[in-house]
């Protein structure tokens, strides 16, 4: 009993993270389904208590109640997967560049990757300015018309191409997602030209102007060169073609 009379949940805080946790974990390699029964034994709680943390589970999309009434890991989980192996991946690589891009152009830079139906921030590094777009690593974004979407969408779907057409990049659109935000951005590629992510250069409109970018479009494109090589991409097609680079939007 609480000191103000209040009968505490029964479980609540970081003890039911804890056994929340404790029953993702119990899956072991080879598991398909399992029973109610077979999760209490693994993670030492009593079946009530398990089927509380399961409710929870669903609604977020790492569990799965089977008709059978056995459970097995939902797709949240490889979603959060895929997350974290494209950081273990590229952090090393990519961070850098963000670093280097910052403070030749005095603008955010960012490194986008498609999640689904929309695109993920998966590194960022803002400019040493006040007024700048506030998004976090971890934020998703729609897919729409800006030049990063764009990106994501020109390119996923060619993976396998080992020498991408890059000639019309990077991209330039003004007020798409936000109405004060422009964006540039240039596709990044791994080994057989398969997409790595989105490199995007972006700032007010009123700062970040159809002129100014013309001038940013050289190094944010040998930025995501470089990035590119780095990744173990086979940039010398695409470097051999003509470098011109699209304004649209």
């Amino acid at each position: 009993m609480a000191v103000d009379g209040r009968k505490r949940p029964a479980v609540s805080g970081v003890a039911a993270v804890d056994r929340a946790l404790s029953i993702l974990s119990s899956f072991k390699k080879g598991d398909g389904s399992l029973e109610l029964a077979e999760l209490a034994r693994r993670t030492g709680l009593v079946k009530t208590t398990v089927m509380r943390m399961a409710v929870s589970l669903e609604k977020a999309g790492m569990l799965m109640r089977l008709d059978d009434g056995t459970y097995q890991l939902d797709a949240e989980l490889l979603r959060l997967g895929s997350v974290y192996q494209l950081s273990f991946d590229l952090e090393s690589h990519v961070m850098p560049v963000l670093k280097t891009l910052v403070r030749e152009i005095d603008e955010t830079a960012a490194f986008y990757v498609r999640q689904g139906s929309q695109r993920l921030c998966l590194y960022r590094v803002d400019s040493r300015h006040l007024m700048r777009e506030h998004v976090r690593p971890g934020d998703r974004r729609p897919m729409d018309r800006s030049a990063t979407a764009q990106v994501l969408k020109a390119f996923s779907s060619s993976n396998g191409n080992a020498s991408p057409d890059v000639s019309n990049y990077p991209l330039f659109t003004r007020g798409i997602t936000d109405l004060h935000t422009a964006a540039l951005a240039m596709p990044v590629f791994r080994e057989g030209g398969r997409l790595a992510g989105s490199l995007t250069i972006s700032g007010p409109i009123t700062r970040l102007t159809p002129e100014r970018a013309k001038g940013i479009m050289q190094p944010l494109r040998e930025a995501g060169i470089r990035l590119s090589r780095g990744l173990g991409a086979d940039v010398r097609a695409f470097t051999a073609r003509n470098g011109k680079s699209a304004a649209v939007g």
